[in-house]
């Protein structure tokens, strides 16, 4: 089993990205949540550039290689779990947790650091928020991401299809809370005690860097409840919040050589 995974994972990734993001497309275009300003040829085709640089950069630079590093964990007894040598499904649940801290405060930290969050900010600056900000992140950051997560790997030792796993269901949950789609009030505030919804994070992209710094979560709301960075509603209300960085807010800086060039300027 973890033989396939490793061989198809970045199938099995690729199937699940283009499958969530067509379901969230047309959810946006059914029920969107707020008016488009921006128009979509200008956001889409540089926000879709972005995620294929970094999706090349990644396949060449680490094909297979937090499955493949889980899987030589596991060969060697190296990791906490595999010390402990845990049941299998328990090994799983633990570690899915355990990952979904983990980018908690990788986010946290990256909106903290002064040059980590000159990278970040590239997916801040979108104006508008939608299924691609999901995507739009600088390819030194994802890079970044892929080196903690490495670490993080060899640190616990978690099963390869926890591993993959996890990817799938980050990528899934982005695209589902960075979406531009409108949910019953009710059933918002009962889904956002077990996952993060799209008027939880959209509070995230706030102007005001106070809300900025609120809502890190992806996948679980539990860790802002825990931690204390959790904010229920933007100030000014969904529909008349500003997204966006407050330095970057011209049609130009929404390129795509703009956006790789963002975290060397010091607007």
């Amino acid at each position: 089993m973890d033989g396939f995974l490793t061989a198809n994972e970045a199938a099995v990734r690729l199937a699940a990205t283009l499958g969530i993001l067509a379901v969230m497309a047309a959810w946006e275009f059914a029920a969107p949540r707020r008016r488009r300003e921006i128009p979509l040829l200008l956001r889409w085709p540089n926000n879709f550039a972005v995620a294929l640089v970094n999706a090349a950069l990644v396949r060449l630079l680490f094909p297979g290689f937090l499955a493949a590093l889980a899987m030589d964990a596991a060969a060697d007894g190296r990791g906490l779990l595999n010390m402990l040598d845990v049941p299998f499904w328990l090994a799983v649940l633990l570690s899915l947790l355990a990952f979904d801290l983990l980018i908690y405060l990788q986010h946290l930290v990256f909106h903290k650091v002064g040059p980590l969050w000159r990278l970040h900010r590239m997916h801040h600056a979108d104006q508008a928020i939608d299924v691609s900000t999901a995507l739009r992140f600088h390819p030194l950051e994802i890079l970044l991401s892929v080196l903690i997560k490495a670490a993080a790997v060899i640190a616990l030792g978690p099963p390869a299809v926890a591993v993959l796993l996890f990817e799938v269901i980050l990528n899934g949950t982005a695209m589902f809370n960075h979406g531009n789609v409108r949910l019953p009030a009710g059933l918002d505030r009962w889904l956002r005690l077990v996952v993060v919804t799209p008027d939880m994070h959209r509070v995230h992209h706030s102007i005001h860097r106070d809300e900025t710094d609120s809502n890190y979560g992806f996948n679980l709301p539990w860790w802002d409840r825990l931690f204390g960075t959790y904010r229920p509603q933007p100030r000014d209300g969904h529909d008349a919040m500003s997204i966006g960085v407050d330095a970057f807010r011209t049609r130009r800086d929404q390129w795509l050589d703009r956006m790789l060039w963002q975290p060397l300027r010091r607007r």
